[in-house]
């Protein structure tokens, strides 16, 4: 079968993994760490499952379910590390909110311009945000800011989990981030 790019890259992460690998034509099993194959754009992978011959093909990879599980689980983490590390920066941050929000909530550019706006007066999109006088915290300013414990204990040093809080907060107490914005242009809070 042919592979796309997304499984090409869990598989790469599943070789970390791999329980055994057989040279087919009845030649000893070898469980010897094995060099990870680089696969370049353009480039087609084929794998064979488990039980079919194909004679053109002298390996064949066998992994057991936990391995696949504990590959596709090392995927996840490196997507969650690449996207907390985009966040860092308040352009990134901004990134990450717009997909958060479209993904989990299903607002578009009219309701991401207002959580852009809001979160902008509140934090300028700094993870690092706190005020002083009122203990706020974090990209959507959160009072007290152990309230995003609910999502992640990482909220102080996570601007990932800090959005993830802020948009269910949004949701949950105004519906959209456009009504947040509303809220706080009357009152300067939300």
């Amino acid at each position: 079968m042919l592979l796309n790019r997304r499984a090409i890259v869990a598989l790469a992460f599943a070789t970390l993994f791999i329980s055994s690998v057989e040279i087919s034509h009845a030649q000893p099993v070898y469980t010897e760490p094995i060099e990870l194959l680089v696969v370049q754009p353009g480039d087609s992978l084929k794998v064979s499952v488990p039980g079919d011959l194909e004679p053109n093909w002298p390996t064949l990879i066998e992994m057991s379910d936990r391995s696949l599980v504990m590959a596709w689980d090392m995927l996840m983490v490196s997507v969650m590390i690449q996207k907390v590390e985009k966040a860092r920066s308040a352009k990134g941050a901004r990134s990450v909110g717009r997909e958060i929000a479209k993904e989990s909530y299903g607002w578009g550019a009219r309701q991401y311009s207002c959580l852009d706006a809001l979160w902008t007066k509140e934090s300028n999109w700094n993870y690092r945000a706190r005020n002083p006088r009122t203990g706020a915290h974090g990209i959507p300013q959160a009072l007290p800011a152990t309230k995003m414990e609910v999502v992640g204990t990482d909220w102080r040093t996570n601007p990932v989990t800090q959005i993830q809080w802020g948009l269910r907060y949004i949701d949950i107490r105004y519906e959209t981030p456009c009504k947040a914005w509303a809220k706080f242009k009357r009152s300067n809070y939300y």
